[in-house]
């Protein structure tokens, strides 16, 4: 056992957590000032003032923080972080004026994020993987989901999923990595439609992966141009056949009712949801699918951003996560993304911080996590400096500390 003591603040989201991170005020941050915190591998045992710090644990190995702000551990909860190649020429052809026709004619887009990920190897995909996962973990988050999905092939997408669980095992337990199997994430041109590459490869694939048991969740672009309703419908009936959770990219150009059918099927989280509609929204704050918003694929590709009030308002349970990615979002820092969205989104503090902790926590099904309180796992972030205001004010700036 050990004992953190005397920080500052802790942000300990107790509030947060008995409202199921929805209606938030301010006040649910539950901010404890001089307070101190006690815990095993396994859980927190003890939260609260110093003043009130219990005599029991008093001879622990035991750390101070004066000056220092305690938080649940960030959490990344969408991220595409495994991939060949980079796309810097296609954001410049964008930035000068190309639209996605002129650039997919240069032979940019996904395909060719698909293309230099079949060119390299497993060791080059793992090594510039784990120096990804690096510099995320330096921003302070500590649990960060992985999607697979840029083979678009059945030997590739085996590959890539049991490259990220090669991460998993490499990074546990100092970063937590949640695998999810994505290989319904565009279709390649050498298949006549969609029906034809998720039966060919993405279901069969799926079922010898599931006899591995390394997969978290599943996840499908389900999307006019992409993915259709009755594709979506298939791969969840034969992901939860297997056990599997799963999650859906949805509403993101179109209202497709993604946000309604994934709550239909008892979805971790749907994500993107630019074109959710009312009945999509009012379906969401009903149940406990949540919404995973990612204001950097907005801000990257200047387009529109959620409409997160609609969802906040309405008590949606409301996640932000990074998008990191190749080509709609090459940013990969939640905390970053998060305080750039407060302002836009017209967030609280308390919303802003259970979306990129408690929310993100459980958008990948974790129940355990997400606030510091007695019986929670004991995954922190710590910040060098005295209050939780200072971190959200400071765009850009890394004040994580590592003890």
């Amino acid at each position: 056992m050990k004992a953190y003591r005397k920080f500052s603040q802790i942000a300990t989201l107790q509030g947060a957590l008995v409202k199921d991170g929805r209606k938030l005020k301010a006040e649910d941050l539950s901010i404890i000032e001089n307070g101190s915190v006690v815990f095993s591998n396994e859980k927190i045992l003890w939260v609260g003032n110093d003043n009130d710090f219990p005599s029991e644990y008093l001879g622990l190995s035991t750390i101070f923080f004066t000056g220092k702000t305690l938080c649940p551990e960030l959490i990344d909860c969408h991220t595409h972080l495994v991939f060949g190649g980079n796309r810097a020429n296609e954001y410049t052809m964008r930035l000068n004026g190309a639209d996605y026709e002129a650039i997919a004619r240069a032979g940019g887009g996904i395909l060719h994020t698909m293309n230099k990920t079949n060119s390299a190897t497993e060791e080059e995909l793992f090594n510039s993987a784990c120096i990804r996962i690096e510099r995320i973990h330096s921003y302070g988050v500590g649990t960060i989901e992985i999607k697979s999905g840029y083979g678009l092939n059945f030997e590739k997408e085996y590959q890539l999923s049991n490259l990220i669980d090669r991460l998993k095992k490499k990074f546990a337990p100092r970063i937590q990595i949640k695998n999810t199997f994505m290989a319904a994430h565009a279709i390649p041109k050498t298949y006549k439609s969609s029906s034809e590459y998720l039966d060919g490869i993405v279901i069969p694939l799926l079922g010898k992966l599931a006899s591995e048991k390394i997969l978290d969740a599943v996840d499908i672009f389900h999307e006019a141009g992409y993915f259709s309703s009755e594709d979506t419908e298939k791969l969840f009936s034969q992901a939860k056949k297997l056990s599997i959770p799963v999650k859906s990219h949805a509403d993101e150009f179109n209202d497709n009712k993604g946000a309604l059918l994934a709550v239909k099927h008892e979805a971790l989280s749907c994500e993107h949801l630019l074109r959710t509609g009312s009945d999509g929204i009012d379906a969401l704050a009903k149940n406990d699918t949540v919404a995973v918003l990612l204001p950097g694929t907005g801000f990257f590709l200047g387009k529109p951003q959620a409409n997160a009030r609609s969802f906040l308002d309405r008590g949606v349970k409301v996640a932000i996560a990074s998008d990191f990615n190749p080509g709609s979002c090459h940013c990969d820092n939640v905390l970053l993304a998060a305080q750039l969205a407060a302002p836009t989104y017209k967030m609280n503090l308390a919303e802003l911080w259970a979306a990129i902790t408690l929310n993100a926590a459980s958008a990948l099904g974790i129940q355990n996590q997400g606030a510091i309180i007695d019986g929670f796992a004991p995954r922190f972030t710590i910040f060098d400096t005295p209050t939780l205001d200072e971190i959200t004010y400071s765009w850009g700036r890394n004040l994580v500390f590592f003890s």
